[in-house]
């Protein structure tokens, strides 16, 4: 089946309000393909003024973490049913940073994932290894079980509508890149991981992106694989050149 690409920008924490409004004018007509989804992930802060900027035009907005509490005493959190109504259609879950720097696990990325269809957002999943890892050849098992983990107790038609973001952490920001075909692999691999645990229908229908120092000029290849249905962007999504990874062939 043809799956929709879609192409989404992880500002991190990155622009304020101001610089956000004003990236978001200078992208507006560099981002248009009526055969792609865009999406802008954003600070918190910055969601209020990216979604009234974005009115009117093919970005969708997406935010970058929440808490599984609706409300309560949890200072400086923020929750999914506030991304909700403030327009966030997609949030992202699981990002290496997350995991690494402030500790998130699988049980917790579960029950994330979990809490984001129930307030009608849509997971942009994320999933990779370390260069340790990728060395030691283990980076499939680590992989497949990260997604078995992270979808523990997620229905199948809920997976058709996620996002599975395949990031190998070594080419984070680091610019170096997995090959189109080292990529592909994993891309694959997951897809085969979604069909043993869900159905082939299921694994046809979900979206796989790769993150990982995608640019304007490898974009097309990455992009050209079978089983790469996107991508997640981290500094290229600050810079015109997103425009050019969105309008990649």
């Amino acid at each position: 089946m043809a799956r929709r690409k879609i192409i989404a920008g992880n500002w991190k924490m990155n622009m304020t309000p101001s610089q956000a409004v004003e990236l978001c004018a200078t992208l507006k007509d560099l981002v248009v393909n009526d055969a792609v989804d865009v999406v802008y992930c954003v600070p918190a802060i910055d969601i209020v003024p990216v979604a009234e900027a974005i009115k009117g035009t093919n970005v969708k907005l997406g935010a970058e973490n929440f808490y599984i509490e609706d409300k309560g005493a949890f200072t400086g959190e923020i929750s999914a049913p506030m991304l909700k109504e403030a327009g966030v259609e997609y949030i992202i879950i699981g990002h290496s940073e997350r995991r690494d720097i402030f500790g998130e696990n699988d049980i917790l990325i579960n029950a994330k994932v979990k809490k984001a269809f129930a307030a009608g957002l849509k997971p942009i999943l994320c999933c990779g290894e370390s260069l340790a890892l990728r060395k030691a050849g283990t980076y499939k098992e680590w992989i497949a079980r990260q997604i078995k983990w992270d979808l523990t107790d997620v229905t199948a038609d809920q997976v058709k509508e996620l996002v599975i973001a395949y990031e190998p952490i070594w080419a984070i920001g680091t610019g170096e890149t997995a090959t189109a075909d080292q990529a592909q692999e994993v891309c694959k691999m997951i897809r085969e991981v979604i069909a043993e645990m869900y159905d082939v229908a299921t694994a046809e229908a979900v979206r796989i992106q790769y993150g990982g120092s995608m640019n304007a000029s490898n974009a097309a290849e990455l992009l050209s694989k079978d089983d790469i249905d996107g991508g997640l962007i981290g500094g290229a999504a600050l810079k015109p050149d997103f425009g050019k990874i969105v309008n990649y062939k």
